[in-house]
């Protein structure tokens, strides 16, 4: 029997196009997400070349993914009023430009101008793309249109450190932008060339909701800069935090009250779709997703660099074979998922990644100062695994009891939730952990006294050691209470990494009842048979 295809796809006349157009949307998604981890472990040649401090080279990050959540919730409202092809095709080229400007920047300023326009176009790579996906390809083929899709959200955060290690050891920072002009061309010529907008698709009329967009780009522009900036300035003693921080809780109590007013016949957001059970329960799991990924990916480097002395490279490596679990995991999953009558329920696969979560968090929480990479590969090859068993099945579920013209705006918030779910897990492990290394130093410094038996032959070890070296007593002492400060440090930043990781374990424990909250889908995710 022919698989059926949704009408609107008949009436575009793009169904036999339908697997190009998803070969340029998944590889716009991976070049959107790749950047928000690639340039990571490049920051510190940045800085070198633009003379910026640690602090300043930061905004690099910050501004991307500044812009990046800003413009997510507002995808919809962009699709509805341009034109879904339209606003793709501007969005792919914006961002290639954007890239290629990047990589040009000759300073600070100008590199952080061109990531806000670069961060602006990605939203349309991953929200409006998802919401294609289910407009053009029949329910039954969803489960792995969307596995191949959430391969490149998921797998890029993982590899880019990878990627980003190795182009900064061979090449110069500015080539983790280049890389994205040719994939991008590839990208704009795929969606320009086979995708279409329906005949029946009726341009957004009526006012715009420029309350509606203020209130948003207030909230969550300031929301988000306190969580990306506020580890970094001691949060609430800072006073610029404390302003934005209520501008935050004003402006996006004001959005909700105002998208959800009958006053407000035309809002810019289509907060009522939350109203869907599915989708709240996982928006709400999406954002504990967004925490564990993007914190992980944050502190398994940190970890590395700083405490067991990897090299980037080497640290992307250790990365690999959790990401490839994750390729092969999630689709497995969209195989399980696919067709009319699934072979799988996605609630127990969704159980079962929490499950292994779990188990790779409470591993990750018990390492060593003495660990390498082969006692966390299998770690992170476990949470590799945990992560394609949670976000394709999640994804499954969230959109599969939707309308139609529901999946664009349900998209934007899906990945919104995600965004911020990172933000918020970058900023409180952050702060977590610099708390507790500072709570562990202060708990083991006490060992650290003249009638102790162990502190005074490690003492004495160190002092012949260097005086063996041709130091004088004197220096010889000086190094030594230096080298135990040293070992000191790096056994309290390890006891901080270890909670740090038990803390996402404890996340992810207090989300499993959202689990129970999902109803099961029937007869696998719908797909659009309309594209407003």
């Amino acid at each position: 029997m022919a698989t059926a295809v949704p009408p609107s796809a008949h009436a575009e006349g793009i169904e036999k196009y339908r697997w190009l157009i998803l070969l340029g949307l998944i590889t716009a998604a991976v070049m959107e997400v790749l950047d928000t981890t690639i340039i990571n472990v490049a920051l510190p040649q940045m800085a070198g070349n633009l003379g910026a401090t640690s602090t300043e080279i930061a905004w690099v990050s910050t501004s991307y993914i500044l812009a990046n959540v800003v413009v997510l919730p507002m995808t919809a409202f962009f699709t509805e009023t341009f034109g879904r092809k339209r606003y793709l095709t501007f969005s792919i080229v914006l961002f290639i430009v954007a890239s290629f400007l990047c990589g040009t920047a000759s300073s600070l300023g100008e590199l952080v101008a061109w990531r806000l326009l670069q961060g602006a176009g990605g939203a349309a790579l991953l929200s409006t793309a998802q919401a294609t996906l289910r407009q053009i390809f029949p329910k039954e083929e969803q489960g792995i249109v969307q596995a191949i899709f959430l391969l490149g959200i998921i797998v890029a955060p993982t590899i880019g450190p990878t990627l980003g290690g190795w182009i900064t050891d061979n090449y110069a920072w500015a080539w983790c932008f280049f890389i994205n002009v040719p994939i991008g061309i590839v990208s704009a010529f795929l969606v320009t060339t086979f995708l279409h907008d329906p005949p029946e698709h009726q341009r957004r009329t009526g006012p715009v909701d420029w309350l509606g967009i203020a209130l948003l780009i207030a909230g969550v522009g300031s929301l988000q800069y306190v969580l990306e900036e506020g580890n970094a300035h001691d949060w609430f003693s800072d006073q610029l935090i404390v302003n934005l921080s209520i501008v935050a809780a004003v402006s996006l109590l004001g959005l909700l009250w105002w998208q959800l007013s009958p006053r407000n016949t035309h809002p810019v957001i289509q907060l009522r779709v939350l109203k869907n059970r599915n989708l709240a329960a996982s928006i709400l799991l999406f954002v504990i997703l967004g925490f564990g990924l993007f914190g992980g990916a944050i502190l398994f480097p940190l970890f590395t660099q700083s405490v067991l002395g990897f090299t980037p490279t080497e640290t992307g490596l250790a990365m690999l074979p959790g990401g490839l679990a994750t390729a092969a995991v999630a689709v497995v999953c969209g195989f399980l998922l696919n067709g009319a009558k699934p072979k799988a329920d996605a609630r127990v696969l969704i159980l079962i990644g929490m499950a292994l979560m779990l188990w790779s968090m409470w591993d990750l929480g018990h390492l060593t100062v003495a660990a390498g990479e082969v006692d966390a590969r299998h770690a992170l090859i476990i949470r590799g695994a945990a992560l394609g068993l949670l976000f394709t099945p999640i994804n499954n579920v969230a959109f599969g009891s939707l309308k139609p013209h529901e999946a664009q705006q349900a998209s934007g918030l899906i990945n919104l939730s995600r965004q911020l779910g990172g933000s918020f897990g970058i900023a409180v492990l952050g702060t977590y952990l610099t708390r507790h290394t500072q709570l562990h130093r202060v708990d083991l410094v006490q060992n650290y006294y003249a009638g102790n038996p162990a502190f005074e032959e490690r003492f004495r070890a160190l002092v012949m050691g260097f005086q063996a070296k041709g130091a004088s007593l004197m220096d010889a002492q000086q190094r030594a209470y230096a080298a135990l400060d040293g070992t000191l440090q790096k056994q309290a930043a390890m006891l901080a990494y270890n909670d740090s990781w038990l803390f996402i374990l404890l996340s992810f424990l207090c989300v499993i009842p959202a689990v129970f909250l999902l109803r099961r889908n029937r007869g696998g995710a719908a797909a659009a048979v309309d594209a407003h």
